[in-house]
């Protein structure tokens, strides 16, 4: 252990620390660790392999959105994803609680407890679903006080300033500070504990820290890693549409906040084409929604301010393009927690001292609440609209965003909740909650739009604007009737008429109403038709704020995607291996080699060869 100028003591060695932990706060521990990006993974296994070897000891860990390494599903998609992994993953140490409750192998004296999953990661897991916090993302820090937690492990940036260091909370401020000011206040005691990591920006700000603040630092080369750089995934059609009806809602002059997702990047890259290429925009939008208010087509002449939990690369594009530029004290953008690809940490990393200074990272309380400040978060956030992704919604307007009918959860309310309530709080504000039409269960096609569903994130009460690729639902204020007539115009034509046939069973939609012709012609076929002229002139790019996927592998995701839309069908399937037989290959050399499918030495690999090429055809 080397001694500072400061209260902190910096450690090289993860066990080590784990023992001084362990000495400082007894065998009884509740460990905090920050959602996402932020968690000091070395100095949380430590405390899980002393743990494992001790029953002694009884460690409890809280958190949420714990990352992982993607896991290939087939064997084309380890072909696939294998080297990206790799490339992109390799160096990330896995975190042991995690690997545990995978193997079923999790000590009886470790308790992991979640309140926001990785979509999906968990599902069917009992352990997991059994352990799961339903919480607002505002709500988790009183869950952590009320479990008596004592230790906070955090991923930090370091940096000295006039011979005195000092550490940045950079990507996760959300919870951290709030923790922080609870301290302050006499409300807890824990210990903070810090893990630098050379990739994560400084960022400036309320997280900029002296080392007084922590207990202890862990500080070594030995323990450094490359950061987990989720690639961006590409934007589809469907996507694209969802975003160009959304960019129609946001105001000039206005607040911005986007959930996560590709969708995200839809609406940013639809505002951007908004602003820079406003003729092609109206005529999108005129394509796509010919009753589009001409008010809100307009580009941005004063500028939009972000408010956003989440800081992602949309909103880097966002600002490189000029439209998030309404200061709000001075910051273009306020968030709580960051997580992207590599070019987005670098993005962060060079960016210039008084730029990074209008990126202000915040405690979740600011952001996603009015309470505290309320007069100045008012005059901060007019003409607000938040932007979030729902799984499913009902034709009464109930949203189902977070779990599934039999209680299993897929993620987690997140902040999606609080953000609605922001909406109705604030004046001339909205919630707009996106969603595709459409999903595959399996090899069946199902609408995401339903009669009624046995669980809901956002009840009805709260309903206000709905978005799929066919159009705009504005249901706020709306009688029963008129939202079910709304939420039909952006059905899929496909699955109208039998919620529509409920709807009039239950007797909530008169017998006698039948859906405008204009919206009887919502399928895939009609927005790839309106999108078609966007994509002529490079306005819709898969990847709209770049990629870490390489130009072969880019190639590669929408043939595979095709590939396994086809294997829903034998006769699909059939149509691409026959495709596949009759093609040379020889365009597609780059990508068979990229599969390992360049030298098939296997009857299987020359059907997985044909059928690749089949799908690699225009």
């Amino acid at each position: 252990m080397a001694g500072q100028k400061s209260m902190s003591r910096v450690y090289s060695d993860a066990h080590t620390l784990a023992d001084a932990i362990l000495c400082d706060c007894g065998s009884r521990l509740v460990v905090g660790l920050p959602l996402g990006l932020g968690k000091a993974n070395h100095i949380a296994n430590a405390l899980c392999e002393r743990a494992a070897a001790d029953s002694a000891i009884r460690l409890t860990i809280f958190t949420a959105l714990t990352l992982e390494k993607p896991a290939p599903k087939s064997e084309l998609e380890r072909r696939f994803i294998g080297p990206v992994i790799e490339r992109l993953f390799g160096g990330y140490p896995t975190l042991d609680y995690a690997k545990w409750l995978h193997a079923g192998t999790l000590p009886a004296n470790i308790e992991v407890a979640e309140f926001f999953f990785l979509a999906g990661k968990w599902l069917h897991h009992g352990y997991a679903q059994q352990h799961y916090i339903a919480a607002n993302y505002t709500h988790a820090v009183a869950g952590m006080l009320t479990r008596g937690l004592n230790v906070v492990l955090q991923l930090v940036a370091k940096r000295v300033v006039d011979g005195e260091v000092r550490y940045s909370l950079s990507c996760n401020t959300d919870t951290t500070l709030d923790l922080l000011k609870a301290r302050a206040e006499g409300k807890i005691d824990f210990k903070l504990i810090g893990q630098v990591n050379s990739e994560l920006p400084f960022m400036p700000g309320l997280g900029d820290l002296p080392a007084s603040e922590f207990h202890a630092i862990l500080d070594s080369s030995e323990t450094d890693f490359p950061l987990f750089a989720p690639p961006s995934e590409p934007v589809g059609d469907a996507k694209y549409a969802i975003g160009l009806h959304a960019a129609t809602l946001i105001e000039d002059g206005g607040t911005l906040q986007i959930g996560i997702g590709q969708v995200g990047d839809a609406l940013a890259q639809s505002l951007i084409v908004r602003d820079c290429h406003n003729v092609d925009f109206r005529d999108a939008v005129r394509r796509l929604a010919p009753d589009a208010p001409a008010a809100a087509l307009t580009p941005f002449a004063e500028g939009l301010n972000g408010l956003s939990e989440m800081f992602f690369e949309a909103f880097l594009g966002l600002i490189e393009a000029g439209i998030i530029r309404r200061e709000v004290d001075g910051a273009w953008l306020h968030a709580a927690f960051f997580l992207g690809p590599k070019s987005f940490y670098r993005a962060l990393r060079e960016m210039p001292p008084e730029r990074l200074d209008r990126i202000r990272m915040m405690p979740v309380s600011f952001t996603n609440e009015l309470y505290g400040d309320e007069t100045a978060k008012r005059a901060g956030r007019p003409k607000a609209r938040f932007v979030n992704n729902a799984m499913m919604v009902t034709l009464l307007g109930d949203a189902i965003s977070d779990g599934l009918s039999n209680g299993q959860m897929v993620s987690g309310v997140g902040g999606q909740y609080n953000f609605v309530a922001q909406a109705f709080a604030l004046d001339g504000a909205h919630s707009i909650l996106t969603l595709e039409a459409t999903r595959y269960n399996g090899k069946r096609l199902e609408s995401n739009i339903r009669w009624s569903y046995d669980h809901t994130t956002i009840p009805r009460h709260l309903r206000d604007i709905v978005v799929t690729e066919y159009g705009i639902a504005d249901l706020r204020g709306k009688s029963d009737a008129e939202v079910i007539a709304a939420m039909l115009c952006v059905a899929d034509s496909r699955f109208q008429d039998d919620l529509m046939r409920q709807a009039k069973a239950a007797g909530k939609l008169p017998q006698a109403y039948e859906i405008p012709p204009a919206h009887r012609a919502n399928m895939p076929e009609r927005i790839a038709r309106a999108l078609a002229p966007l994509h002529e002139k490079g306005l819709l790019p898969e990847f709209p704020f770049g990629t870490d996927f390489t130009a072969t592998e880019q190639r590669l995701i929408p043939a595979l995607q095709k590939l396994q839309r086809a294997s829903a069908s034998p006769a699909a399937l059939l149509s691409l291996l026959w495709r596949g037989m009759s093609a040379s290959g020889a365009d597609d050399a780059d990508c068979l080699a990229r599969m390992g499918l360049d030298a098939p030495a296997t009857m299987r690999e020359r059907v997985w060869r044909w059928l690749l090429c089949g799908a690699l055809t225009r």
